[in-house]
């Protein structure tokens, strides 16, 4: 089984734009000076145990700039180095839902304010959203292709615990359904390596399958530099996966998931010059194609074991 006229095997989220809008589209990342309840005292301090200064944000882009200017920028360096024809804006950098709702609106409308845009993407934690936002959210979708990622991470409370995550998988479930009573598509984001056993990371699989949530976004568990994670690492309590480990785990977990559900990412962790281990997390290319080998030699495909 294919998907997007590709030669993939699960249902890749930049080959569904492409089939969606007929042009390349990519996100323009964004970091609109957000902060987090996690991190500012509001629910604890600290914040979770792999999140660096930048907030899980990927790019270079200053929120110095405004974010009609990162978002000019951004479009005509995608433009010049993939030959981008469309765009979405991605409020990436730390809980995107933060603020009251009517700062909300002037921020998001303000990223939206390009020709070229055809979409909104926002990150955030499930106990940073409410009616009100998420309406504002509903009401743009009317004429942006609109997505909100939650950080969940994980099912499990014990591990959520564990990584000073701040909210239990109730507070996501209940985030889940009021955005999708909103009309909302949603993107979960989970870590694989968070001292869990398969059979714990693959029930995370299986409850995502039942909620057949729309994307789904797979990250490995990674030290960054200077994060309460690399000093665990740094005093030997933690260990990560093999990239063999994680291709055969990676399978597994789309192998469970309802094939309509795109996959948003399943390689590539923070920038190189912070990642401290694992270090194969580099190489994003390699670990992408040792996944689709593995699908060959399984003649598997995403959704093979949903039901």
């Amino acid at each position: 089984m294919f998907f997007n006229n590709t030669d993939k095997r699960y249902n890749q989220f930049s080959a569904y734009l492409k089939n969606k809008f007929g042009a390349k589209v990519y996100k323009i990342t964004i970091d609109a000076g957000f902060s987090c309840p996690n991190r500012d005292g509001t629910i604890s301090s600290g914040g979770c145990i792999f999140c660096d200064e930048g907030g899980s944000f990927s790019q270079a882009h200053s929120n110095l700039l405004s974010v009609e200017e990162q978002v000019r920028t951004g479009a005509e360096t995608l433009r010049s180095r993939f030959k981008a024809q469309k765009f979405m804006s991605y409020f990436q950098a730390y809980s995107n839902t933060y603020k009251p709702v009517n700062e909300l609106e002037v921020i998001y409308k303000s990223a939206l304010n390009h020709p070229d845009v055809v979409g909104l993407s926002v990150g955030t934690r499930p106990d940073c959203v409410d009616n009100d936002k998420l309406n504002l959210l509903s009401d743009i979708s009317k004429d942006y292709y609109t997505w909100i990622e939650y950080g969940l991470q994980s099912i499990h409370d014990k591990t959520l615990k564990r990584i000073n995550r701040g909210h239990d998988f109730d507070c996501f479930l209940k985030a889940y359904e009021l955005s999708k009573e909103k009309g909302l598509n949603v993107c979960v984001h989970v870590i694989f390596g968070l001292w869990e056993t398969k059979e714990e990371i693959l029930q995370t699989a299986q409850k995502l399958a039942q909620l057949k949530v729309d994307g789904v976004k797979i990250h490995m568990l990674c030290a960054l530099k200077d994060t309460k994670l690399a000093q665990l690492y740094y005093d030997n309590k933690i260990d990560f996966m093999s990239e063999d480990e994680y291709v055969n785990l990676a399978v597994d977990f789309l192998e469970f998931l309802p094939p309509e559900t795109t996959i948003h990412r399943l390689a590539g962790n923070g920038l190189k010059k912070n990642l401290i281990a694992p270090r194969w997390l580099g190489a994003k290319l390699d670990c992408l194609n040792k996944i689709d080998r593995e699908f060959i030699r399984r003649d598997s495909w995403q959704g093979s074991k949903y039901f």
